[in-house]
């Protein structure tokens, strides 16, 4: 069995869509998982574009030799070297010893520690600005480190205007049989790529702009990740959400509030301060961090300008849940925020000067309002706080 669609004359799309996944990289929640890689059958060379995760080993295989229709792989790049899109790589180079293996010195390096294969004999070093022609089609290499590992390189196909983007641009969740982004709804999928980028790659900021800097200067038709969908009508919209993300730049003038409550005090807190910034027209969103999963809660942090941090004192310290959700806001740099903040404890709040000196290290951060705190659950003065705060963050936007 096979199933590959062709993405150009020349260039075949021989990925893989595992619907069956419910955590990628064994941690973040998903609804399946994609894994592209291509293969371009040009005049002179056969060149195969990265491989897969070793889950998808047989389809993989199967569509490639079909692909392939007797022909032999000249060159593999690897754009990545992390083993969701190298796993099958050694299994690949035993299968094809006469293929060349093309990539950064430091994913050579990688490749031998997850092989144990010393390709040293068979080796393309690819640095910024090389080149390899393949007949029509000329291959120019980009350096991208730190979208989001160190060795990760991109491809710039002059001939069709492909960008071989390696792990950026890509989503959550499996591809439902479609190939190409104008087959789905953008804003149906954005969630998906949101989630994606801020806690795959949210942290490298710098490095992204660097690499759209580079990607500005290109004609670009075509730009194929190695997750999701390949980008053929909405390039520049998804280009603008990376160029926000990257920038730390929020998506909404809103507030995202993310509480934590053990007896209920808190909840009662967030929720009221929720209704009023909807009475008052600010688009507000509400999490509960001890039942929703941190990428989610980074996503939401990404897009919303004003960030409410309402939580109870635990052991004199942030409650756990909130406390880890703070230590992932400072792990992923989101920058330029505006904070406010809301603090419970029956008899010694402390978590408000606790959760201030988390977030001072993150750059560009303000404060709104004065910190609420309540005492087991919002009093009539607590209420009036809270109204004020309201009003302030409308007024922050």
């Amino acid at each position: 069995m096979h199933i590959v669609r062709k993405v150009t004359d020349d260039i075949t799309w021989i990925g893989s869509d595992d619907s069956k996944v419910r955590t990628f990289e064994d941690h973040y929640p998903v609804d399946g998982m994609t894994y592209n890689s291509y293969l371009l059958k040009d005049t002179e060379k056969t060149v195969l574009f990265d491989t897969c995760d070793k889950s998808q080993n047989k389809i993989f295989l199967d569509n490639l030799k079909y692909a392939l229709d007797g022909r032999k792989p000249d060159i593999i790049v690897v754009h990545h070297a992390e083993p969701d899109h190298s796993a099958t790589l050694e299994f690949v180079m035993s299968l094809y010893p006469d293929a060349k293996i093309a990539s950064s010195a430091q994913a050579k390096k990688m490749i031998e520690q997850f092989t144990g294969v010393d390709i040293s004999d068979r080796h393309i070093l690819l640095k910024e600005g090389t080149e390899i022609s393949t007949g029509k089609h000329t291959l120019k290499f980009i350096s991208a480190p730190m979208v989001h590992w160190p060795e990760v390189m991109m491809t710039y196909d002059s001939c069709d205007k492909i960008l071989f983007s390696a792990d950026a641009f890509g989503k959550f969740g499996s591809r439902n049989g479609k190939l190409f982004d104008g087959e789905v709804s953008f804003d149906s999928e954005l969630e998906n790529h949101r989630r994606y980028y801020t806690n795959i790659v949210g942290k490298y900021g710098t490095q992204v702009m660097s690499v759209l800097k580079k990607a500005g200067l290109l004609d670009i038709k075509l730009i194929c990740p190695l997750h999701g969908y390949i980008w053929r009508d909405k390039i520049s919209d998804i280009i603008e959400k990376y160029s926000k993300w990257a920038s730390y730049e929020p998506e909404i003038k809103g507030a995202f509030i993310a509480y934590s409550s053990v007896y209920g005090g808190t909840q009662e807190a967030a929720e009221y301060l929720a209704n009023k910034l909807s009475e008052n027209g600010v688009d507000a969103l509400i999490k509960d961090v001890s039942h929703t999963d941190k990428s989610y809660l980074i996503s939401s942090s990404f897009k919303y300008s004003n960030i409410v941090i309402a939580t109870t004192t635990y052991n004199c310290e942030i409650f756990e849940t909130m406390n880890e959700f703070l230590s992932c806001l400072v792990s992923h740099a989101v920058k330029n925020r505006k904070y406010s903040i809301i603090e419970n404890g029956s008899w010694a709040p402390a978590a408000g000067k606790l959760i201030k000196e988390k977030l001072d290290g993150l750059g560009g951060s303000e404060y709104v309002g004065n910190t609420v705190t309540i005492k087991s659950f919002p009093s009539d003065e607590n209420l009036a706080e809270l109204d004020k705060l309201a009003s302030d963050i409308k007024s922050s936007l």
